[in-house]
């Protein structure tokens, strides 16, 4: 017996500014469908979101609900103006005597129903529009990148959820664990058509390149096809004119269809450039402790971080992941402890606020200006990493097209906002990424670019995400905040530091901090520590000069590779080339054995 469906679309067309969003769309969701909507960034897929739940109206086509069937709606951009609480506003869709459903998703989702609307921030807005669509329990929920600004943590409360939860739903999000863990069908948006896979997120990049592999070949059978009637008409239409008209229009029908096809959107090309070698030693960090009031953000961790190592840090909102990045990178002092950094080190941030825009200057001037975000940029031309681009160009790496360059920030998505930041921190050197939240709003193909620029990255990578699949994707260790101080490294990834933990009768292994990829120790007990020893005068000298010597090995090693780089140095001069050549190799065994002789001398000195 056939099932009446919750939702159907038909025919259904829009377009915005002359540009066809959607045209002949058609679309059904079923009672009991878990269907996860994808798409690359700006191909509609909030806007298809957004008629599914009646908020757009489309310029044709027809949108039925079934009777009797309630739909809810969960926005990216939550208008609360008139509420004064997010307890309120979460609660505004039940009946009285309801408002015990509201704290239920409340502590689940992590946030508070008293807050204010004037004082709350934007990711607990949108828990609080979560929220009120949870609570609320339609037949179909409609959840537009409901992952967004929820921690792990919550994300697993949600999952757990949705699992459980009767209703049907579609859902867009960049998670792929998620999606994974969820989904049983995919809807898949792409220039302005909707393709419908009967199988859940799993599998559908396979099920996507197989398409386009598809489509290549058949464009490539039509390019070969006008070619050849191409020929025929040059070569033969004279003679037949009269007897061939009919093969002449068919000739411009299949010009014509070539025409209307449309393009892929290609990849950002995005690349990063390491930049000068850090030296090996990249953050050294001692039994830091931190505080603010009450509130214990680590005590007594230890971590040594060491070049090309990906570090994650995990744990729930507000427990301090921030906190202990702006500690392990110099920016806040500890309590207690010491940081110590390596040298050579260059710093790109792409911090969660995104702080490095300013919203109301156009993606030009943030590209081009600055002076410590006062802005001001009226170039024509940005440097990318030390290379001359004009701007236009350079944004169209990452697919801005010329229009926007001079819209404001603020205009933008928040995909298009993460791409822009990504932009900013590749036009410039570095050795040392720091990423806090880089994966909020990126569509999954840039995210797949991202970790596989990461995965090549010549330097160093401190990474904080709520993205499991992604950290397992990038991550060389883990770095967890339990809550309480409590701070421990696990070597892995998301999925490895879970089975350690279920593995240990221990939340955790028994020491805190890591060398590299395994554990230090430091918080072994006091009555198995060793006795101190103090370093002689001849190495505590030598612990004081080696830091110059690292210095002037790594500029001697940065000139001759600069002279090896010359392209006609070996044909000019073999003999310069082959002394340059041993001679870098030299002051890199120098370089290597100097690093490693300052931390064996730096780790005996607060032994």
């Amino acid at each position: 017996m056939a099932r009446t469906p919750l939702l159907q679309l038909s025919d259904i067309s829009l377009t915005f500014g002359g540009d066809p969003v959607f045209f002949g769309l058609d679309l059904v969701v079923q009672p009991n469908d878990r269907v996860a909507l994808v798409g690359r960034n700006g191909s509609g897929k909030s806007t298809l979101m957004k008629v599914m739940a009646g908020v757009v109206e489309a310029d044709s086509g027809t949108r039925i609900i079934s009777p009797g069937i309630t739909t809810g709606y969960m926005e990216q951009d939550p208008d609360l103006g008139a509420y004064a609480t997010l307890g309120d506003f979460a609660a505004a869709d039940l009946e009285p005597g309801e408002e015990y459903k509201v704290a239920m998703v409340a502590e689940g989702l992590k946030f508070d129903a008293e807050t204010t609307v004037a004082t709350a921030s934007g990711g607990e807005k949108r828990r609080a529009a979560l929220a009120r669509l949870l609570a609320s329990g339609p037949d179909l929920m409609l959840l537009d990148e409901p992952t967004n600004h929820l921690d792990i943590q919550a994300i697993g409360w949600l999952e757990s959820y949705l699992r459980d939860t009767r209703s049907a739903f579609v859902l867009i999000s960049h998670d792929r664990a998620f999606l994974r863990a969820l989904t049983r069908a995919t809807l898949w948006i792409d220039r302005g058509q909707v393709r419908r896979r009967e199988s859940g997120f799993d599998g559908f990049e396979e099920w996507r390149e197989k398409i386009w592999a598809e489509e290549d070949e058949a464009r490539h059978k039509l390019d070969r096809k006008i070619k050849a009637e191409a020929r025929w008409a040059v070569e033969g239409i004279s003679a037949r004119r009269k007897r061939n008209q009919g093969r002449v229009r068919a000739l411009a029908e299949l010009r014509a269809e070539r025409a209307a096809q449309i393009r892929r959107q290609g990849v950002a090309e995005m690349a990063f450039d390491p930049g000068p070698k850090s030296g090996r030693m990249v953050i050294d960090a001692k039994d830091i402790s931190k505080s603010f009031g009450n509130t214990l953000i680590c005590r007594d961790f230890s971590l040594r971080v060491l070049r090309r190592d990906r570090v994650a840090l995990v744990g729930p909102n507000g427990v301090g992941k921030t906190t202990l990045l702006n500690l392990l990178t110099g920016r806040l002092a500890p309590d207690s402890g010491s940081v110590k950094l390596g040298t050579n080190l260059e710093i790109a941030l792409f911090d969660q606020s995104r702080g490095g825009l300013v919203a109301d200057a156009s993606l030009w001037e943030n590209l081009t200006g600055d002076p410590k975000l006062g802005v001001s940029g009226r170039a024509d031309q940005v440097m990318v990493r030390g290379v001359p681009r004009h701007v236009v160009g350079y944004l169209k790496d990452f697919l801005f097209d010329e229009a926007q360059a001079r819209a404001p920030v603020r205009s933008l998505s928040g995909g298009e906002k993460a791409r822009l930041l990504l932009a900013k921190i590749m036009a410039q050197e570095s050795n040392l990424l720091i990423l806090d939240e880089p994966t909020n709003d990126l569509d999954v193909e840039t995210l797949d670019l991202l970790q596989d620029l990461l995965g090549d990255y010549d330097g160093t990578v401190l990474l904080v995400s709520h993205d499991r699949d992604f950290i397992d994707r990038v991550a060389t260790s883990t770095i967890a905040l339990e809550g309480a101080g409590r701070v421990v490294a696990y070597p892995g990834g998301w999925t490895d530091y879970q089975m350690q933990r279920r593995s240990s009768d221990d939340p955790g292994p028994a020491q805190q901090g890591q060398r590299g990829a395994g554990p230090s120790g430091r918080d072994a007990p006091k009555s198995a520590e060793k006795p101190r020893v103090q370093l002689s005068f001849t190495e505590r000298h030598r612990l004081a000069e080696l830091p110059n010597e690292i210095a002037r090995l790594e500029a001697e090693i940065g000139k001759l590779e600069t002279l090896l780089c010359e392209p006609d140095l070996y044909t000019r001069s073999p003999v310069k080339f082959r002394k340059a050549t041993e001679a870098v190799t030299e002051r890199q065994r120098a370089l290597a054995k100097a690093e490693q002789e300052w931390l064996d001398l730096a780790e005996k000195a607060e032994s």
